[in-house]
């Protein structure tokens, strides 16, 4: 009589069988299946030992069950993101719950480098200067109107300009006739002395420091030869082709003042009144 040869849990002869050896005995298929299977998530069924079974986060699938809940296409062998316990293929996701990148429209997939500014996302590769159309990256940009600038194109495009050197104000400078102008380009004329924060005047729409303006262009007092600038509130008083400073006109022999006086013009000296009825 030959030796029994059964399956280890429902006892029936595995002569002619297809059976699985393991170390508690031999199984039937069947047996097999009922006892060490898993069963899908997805269609509850058993996942039987000749099937491809995939394995996510405590939960088993068969091949064909696993897939995404969107669309339905395979995830065996594609990435695939879980939202809230449901399966999705990348494109679904993306489609779901990625941002829109507000230049070109299309989902910025999870990973990919981004840029988030006022509530707006944009594709790294999208993200680009309106002055010469390259990417800003990390640089430092400018937003106007909806546009993004990058410093230099910023500066170049929107920021005033220097009166006299014509080149971009950054920071700083003075305004001089209604215009802007670099601290340093704001010079005198005459002697390059820099004017900002500084008294100074014009001639013919040049800038002169005042030591420049009266050596070049102001009368000279006819008492002490210095010019009369009249800056500062300076007053001066002038009589024919002559001037004086208010404090240098005064008579030449007494030295009286003789602002708001009467005097006598004494050839190239005035006079007061009391010193010219007294002769010489």
């Amino acid at each position: 009589m030959s030796e029994s040869f059964d399956c280890a849990k429902c006892s029936e002869s595995l002569y002619g069988r297809k059976y699985i050896q393991t170390d508690d005995g031999p199984y039937c298929v069947p047996c097999y299946d009922n006892t060490f299977a898993n069963t899908c998530a997805e269609c509850q069924q058993l996942i039987g030992h000749d099937s491809r079974e995939l394995f996510y986060e405590d939960r088993h699938f068969h091949e064909g069950c696993f897939r995404c809940c969107r669309c339905q296409r395979s995830l065996a062998d594609e990435p695939f993101t879980c939202q809230d316990g449901e399966l999705l293929c990348n494109d679904c996701y993306c489609s779901a719950f990625s941002s829109q990148c507000s230049a070109c429209g299309e989902p910025v997939m999870p990973g990919s480098r981004k840029l988030e500014y006022g509530g707006q996302t944009w594709h790294e590769h999208c993200f680009l200067c309106s002055g010469w159309g390259q990417p800003l990256g990390s640089r430092s940009f400018v937003p106007d109107k909806g546009a993004h600038y990058c410093v230099p194109c910023y500066e170049n495009k929107f920021a005033p300009r220097c009166a006299r050197c014509s080149k971009t104000l950054t920071q700083g400078g003075v305004t001089y006739r209604d215009q802007p102008w670099h601290r340093e380009c704001l010079v005198c004329t005459g002697c390059q002395t820099p004017l900002a924060g500084q008294q100074f005047t014009s001639r013919d729409d040049d800038p002169y420091c005042v030591a420049c303006f009266g050596e070049l262009f102001a009368p000279k007092c006819s008492s002490c030869k210095r010019p009369i600038t009249g800056l500062g509130g300076g007053k001066y008083v002038s009589f024919e082709d002559r001037h004086w400073h208010h404090s240098c006109f005064s008579c030449a022999r007494c030295s009286t003042s003789l602002v708001g006086q009467g005097f006598v013009p004494d050839g190239d000296q005035v006079l007061c009144q009391g010193c010219s009825q007294a002769g010489p």
